[in-house]
């Protein structure tokens, strides 16, 4: 079946996919599972043998990137970093390399393979498990502080809240009835988001994992293991931090004291960067969005968000941007 410009993955067929994973060696008995991944298809694949490179293990995971989402260059550049961070015995889990290679292609899709790693979610209202996973982002942010990102973009306000803004007003998805009130509170809380920028000043950029939250860290009896480096770019390190963090104001400070105890074992965190947690919030909640509205063409989308460009969808992120309004007005967490 051709693929279809509109759909990207209309002629990824389960007869292609395992096609292109034996392609480069990997030869699955003919079962596959598609996993929860909506940016890229995502499938466990299980073997006729184990596939060496990517240990003894009966399956494997296969990931097909989305076309024209990243270039090449900064798709090997993630790989990179993942494989960095490995090399540091940090627990990541990397592509696997078949014949020097990590990034592979195959009938007009590019794909990687990856070693299957099972776990559960950690429980982040343990102050024990908080400890934990920020002693290992301190470790991440360690290596991603060497050096910089070359190809891979900044995590900025530039493209993550005003290109959403003006894509979604310029494709026509806000209803015309809310496009005075949600335009205006968008550029209220884009001042507001500026504004913290502005009161934290030249925080430090570095790599980052770029989407840190629980359903990235999988966890097992040996502790946590990090997964989906998809979205790693430049930022600031809080990014990676504020995710965790969840509940009143009292609650978020007191699990990011736990983090923080142990993020600080291996990298000191600018403190100023605190003033940057709801403005990031609120940058996350506008490309939340825009993603959703540049994906609508692909039918996996209105089948897994029927809630989306709804009135009341519309309705209620006005009120969650004025609730960001207030909160950026409001002093940064503090910890001890």
């Amino acid at each position: 079946m051709p693929e279809r410009a509109d759909v990207p993955y209309s002629g990824l067929t389960p007869d292609r996919v395992l096609d292109a994973v034996e392609s480069v060696g990997v030869r699955g008995d003919g079962r596959l599972l598609a996993l929860n991944s909506y940016e890229n298809r995502v499938y466990q694949i299980w073997l006729e043998e184990p596939f060496a490179p990517a240990g003894a293990g009966n399956a494997v995971v296969a990931k097909f990137y989305r076309p024209s989402r990243w270039s090449d260059a900064q798709i090997l550049e993630e790989h990179a970093f993942v494989a960095e961070l490995a090399a540091h015995e940090i627990p990541v889990v990397a592509p696997v390399a078949v014949a020097g290679k990590t990034l592979h292609a195959f009938a007009g899709y590019r794909f990687a393979v990856y070693p299957k790693r099972g776990g559960r979610a950690p429980e982040l209202e343990d102050p024990a498990t908080l400890e934990w996973i920020g002693r290992f982002i301190g470790r991440i942010h360690a290596v991603g502080a060497v050096r910089p990102f070359a190809a891979r973009p900044a995590l900025d306000i530039e493209s993550f809240g005003v290109e959403s803004r003006e894509y979604l007003l310029g494709h026509g998805f806000i209803p015309a009835d809310l496009a005075a009130a949600w335009t205006s509170v968008v550029d209220q809380a884009l001042a507001g988001v500026r504004g913290a920028f502005a009161r934290a000043g030249e925080v430090r950029r570095l790599r980052l994992h770029g989407d840190c939250h629980a359903g990235n860290i999988l966890w097992t009896d040996d502790g946590p293991h990090f997964v989906d480096f998809d979205d790693s770019r430049m930022g600031p390190a809080v990014q990676d931090l504020w995710m965790l963090l969840s509940g009143d104001r009292e609650t978020m400070a007191r699990q990011l004291e736990r983090v923080l105890a142990g993020y600080e074992r291996f990298r000191e965190f600018d403190p100023r960067e605190l003033a940057l947690v709801e403005a990031l919030r609120t940058l996350r909640l506008l490309h939340y969005s825009a993603w959703l509205a540049r994906r609508w063409d692909d039918p996996a989308f209105p089948a897994a968000f029927p809630w989306f460009n709804t009135q009341r969808y519309w309705q209620d992120r006005v009120l969650e941007l004025r609730e960001q309004i207030a909160l950026m007005n409001e002093p940064p967490l503090r910890v001890a």
